[in-house]
C-alpha cells in the first residue's frame, strides 16, 4: 500500500502542493523528523540576499546597498562552487538543475576541487555501496576543510539528492562535517541553506513534495558542447517495488507539463545536441494533466498478465503523445527514454509502434526484470511472472524487428534459493540481451523488505550469484553482438576513444559502444566533400568484430540521420 499524504505530511516527509519552503525557526523540525561519477527559465534579475548580508556582518561591514547586481557569473568575487554527481541519469539531470539554480543566484563554477568555496556532491542511495562512496569521499573533504588556509572563508560542504533524503540526521551529526542537506525537491531552497551555512550553522531541507517537478528552470548543460543530454520528464515513483528505496526518496509520481518537456528539447535542438534521453523513473506511466480538456482521459490498460499495487489513474496526456511530439522537433536528434516498467506496453501500445515507425526514435528498449523466477518477482512486488514477462519480449521483438534489449537484475534476493538463481540465468540465457545492470541484493531501510523480509543470502552467496549472472549476460551479449558483424551500423560520434587518440568512439541506434579509426571520410550529404567526422556526426560503420560490450569496425561514410532511414 503506498503511504497517505496525510502520513507523509505527519511525518515531515511532504510540503503541501504550493506550500513555500519552511525556513529559519523550523530547520531543527525539518531535520529532527523526518545506472560512476558524472557531471532550466525566465527570472527578474535577483537583488540582494541573506547571503550578502551574512557576509558583509561577518566581516564588520555593513550590508550592500539595494542595487542589482552583474549577471550571473560576472560577479566579481562570486562565490564558487564544485559540482559531482554519483549514480543515476537523474542525478545528472538534478545536477544540471541544481547549478541553472546557483548560476542565477550569483554563484561561479569551478572545475578545480581547490578554488571551491562550496562543494555539493549529488548521491544515490538505491545500494549500500553507493553510499559508502560519498562517506569515503567526504572524509577527503574533511582533509580538504582542514588545510584550508585561514584568510580564506570556511569550506561548505553539502550533501544533495536521495542520500540526503535517507540520511539527512546521520550526514548532520556525523563528524559535523557537512554543512547543507538538500532532498530532492529542495533544490529551489539551496541559495538560502548556503546563506545560512555561511553564518556557521547547519541547514537542511527534505521535505518531499506532491507538486515539485522544477518545470519552469532550464537546466544549464554542465558540459558545454556535448552531443548528448538528458531531459527529467517526471519525479518519483509509486509502484512501490518491496526492494526499492526510490519512492521514500524522491517521492510520489508527478509529471511535467508537456509544453516545458517540449521547449527544453528545442532548446537542446539550437545547441546542436544530436540524443536525447527522456528520464524518469517509470517513464511510460507519464501523466500530463496541465490541460483541463484532457483530465478525464480514461486509463490506458496494463500488458497482458501486469499488475500494479494502486488504482488505474485517468486523466491526462501520456507518454506516447509526449515521445510523438518529442520525435517530431528535429529529425536529426535521437531520441531514447529510460528506465519504462514493463507493465505499462499494453498490446495495443501506440509506444512500441511510434518506436517502429519514426526513424529518429531508438530501436532499444530498457525492460527490468529484476529475476527470472515469478516467487521471487511475487516477494519483489513486481506485478508479473516470469511467463507473462517473456511474453511481452516476444510482442516487442515481434513489433520492433531488430530491437536492442537491455535489463535490470538483483542477485540474491530475499529468500532466494539456488532454483530460483538459476531461473534467473534461464531467463539470460533465453533472451539473450545486448545491454545489461546487475547488482547484489542491498537491503534498504523503509522498504517493504525491510519491514516484511529477512535479508537471508549470505554475502558470498550472492557474490557467486552475482558473478554466474555477469558470466552468463556477457556471454548471451557477445553472441548477440556477433550477429552485427559484417553488418553497417549507423554511428553517431561522441569523440576520440579513451584509449587510442587515432580511434573515435560513439553509439549504434541499439546504444551499443561503437569504436572506428579516426580517417578522412566522404559526406554523402554534401556529395563526398571529404573530412574528419566530428563530435555529433553520424557515420556509417561496418562492424569487423564485437564483444560483449563493444563492436569494432571501419568507418565508411559520414551521413545524416534523416539520410540513413531513407536509404534503408
Amino acid at each position: 500500500m503506498l503511504p497517505g499524504s496525510r502520513a507523509l505530511r505527519a511525518a515531515g516527509l511532504l510540503r503541501p502542493p504550493g506550500a513555500a519552503p519552511r525556513t529559519g525557526a523550523t530547520r531543527r523540525a525539518r531535520c529532527g523528523t523526518g545506472q560512476r561519477p558524472v557531471w532550466r527559465g525566465f527570472a527578474l534579475p535577483a537583488g540582494p540576499d541573506l547571503r550578502h548580508f551574512l557576509r558583509a556582518a561577518a566581516a564588520g561591514q555593513p550590508g550592500p546597498s539595494p542595487e542589482l547586481p552583474p549577471e550571473p557569473g560576472s560577479t566579481p568575487g562570486a562565490p564558487k562552487v564544485y559540482l559531482e554527481t554519483y549514480g543515476c541519469q537523474m542525478n545528472v539531470s538534478d545536477t544540471e538543475i541544481v547549478w541553472a539554480i546557483l548560476q542565477k543566484n550569483g554563484y561561479a563554477r569551478t572545475k578545480e576541487l581547490g578554488e571551491a568555496d562550496v562543494v555539493l556532491l549529488v548521491t544515490c542511495s538505491v545500494r549500500e555501496k553507493a553510499e559508502q562512496a560519498i562517506w569515503n569521499r567526504l572524509q577527503h573533504l574533511k582533509a580538504l576543510k582542514a588545510r584550508r588556509p585561514q584568510a580564506r572563508a570556511p569550506l561548505r560542504v553539502g550533501i544533495l539528492g536521495c542520500m540526503a533524503e535517507r540520511l539527512k540526521e546521520e550526514i548532520l551529526h556525523r563528524e559535523k562535517l557537512v554543512d547543507v542537506v538538500a532532498g530532492p525537491d529542495a533544490y529551489r531552497d539551496l541559495p538560502r541553506l548556503l546563506a545560512v551555512a555561511e553564518s556557521g550553522q547547519q541547514a537542511a531541507n527534505v521535505l518531499l513534495s506532491l507538486d515539485e517537478t522544477y518545470a519552469d528552470i532550464l537546466p544549464v548543460q554542465t558540459s558545454a558542447g556535448g552531443t548528448t543530454a538528458f531531459v527529467s520528464i517526471m519525479r518519483g515513483c509509486d509502484n512501490m517495488c518491496s526492494y526499492c528505496i526510490v519512492p521514500f526518496t524522491r517521492g510520489r509520481e508527478r509529471s511535467r507539463p508537456i509544453a516545458s518537456i517540449l521547449q527544453e528539447v528545442r532548446m537542446l535542438s539550437d545547441q546542436g545536441v544530436k540524443e536525447v534521453t527522456l528520464l524518469g523513473q517509470n517513464v511510460n506511466s507519464f501523466r500530463d494533466l496541465s490541460e483541463v480538456q484532457f483530465q478525464s482521459v480514461a486509463a490506458p490498460g496494463l500488458s497482458r498478465g501486469f499488475s500494479t499495487v494502486y488504482k488505474a489513474k485517468s486523466g491526462g496526456l501520456r507518454f506516447s503523445h509526449l515521445l510523438d511530439q518529442v520525435s517530431r522537433i528535429d529529425p536529426e536528434m535521437r531520441i531514447r527514454f529510460t528506465s519504462p516498467h514493463p507493465k505499462d506496453f499494453p498490446d495495443e501500445a501506440s509506444v512500441l509502434q511510434l518506436i517502429q515507425e519514426r526513424h529518429n526514435i531508438c530501436k532499444q528498449l530498457h525492460l527490468p526484470a529484476q529475476s527470472g523466477s515469478t516467487r521471487v518477482l511475487e516477494a519483489m512486488r513486481r506485478g508479473y511472472t516470469r511467463e507473462a514477462y517473456l511474453e511481452l519480449v516476444h510482442h516487442v521483438r515481434d513489433s520492433i524487428p531488430g530491437v536492442s534489449l537491455s535489463s535490470d537484475f538483483i542477485a540474491g534476493f530475499c529468500g532466494e534459493t539456488e532454483e530460483d538463481h538459476l531461473q534467473t540465468v534461464s531467463l539470460l540465457r533465453e533472451v539473450r540481451y545486448n545491454v545489461g545492470f546487475l547488482f547484489a541484493y542491498s537491503m534498504r531501510q523503509k522498504t517493504r523488505a525491510h519491514h516484511r523480509l529477512q535479508d537471508d543470502v549470505p554475502a558470498d552467496v550472492k557474490k557467486r550469484r552475482l558473478e554466474q549472472l555477469i558470466a552468463t549476460f556477457r556471454e548471451e551479449a557477445a553472441r548477440a553482438n556477433a550477429a552485427l558483424v559484417g553488418q553497417a551500423q549507423l554511428v553517431l560520434v561522441e569523440g576520440p576513444s579513451k584509449r587510442s587518440a587515432s580511434e573515435l568512439c560513439g553509439r549504434n541506434d541499439g546504444n551499443i559502444k561503437v569504436i572506428f579509426p579516426d580517417a578522412e571520410l566522404e559526406d554523402a550529404a554534401k556529395h563526398g566533400a571529404p573530412g574528419r567526422a566530428q563530435p555529433g556526426d553520424y557515420v556509417v560503420v561496418k562492424v569487423t568484430s564485437a564483444s560483449s560490450q563493444t563492436l569494432r569496425g571501419v568507418p565508411l561514410y559520414r551521413t545524416t540521420l534523416s539520410r540513413a532511414a531513407a536509404s534503408h
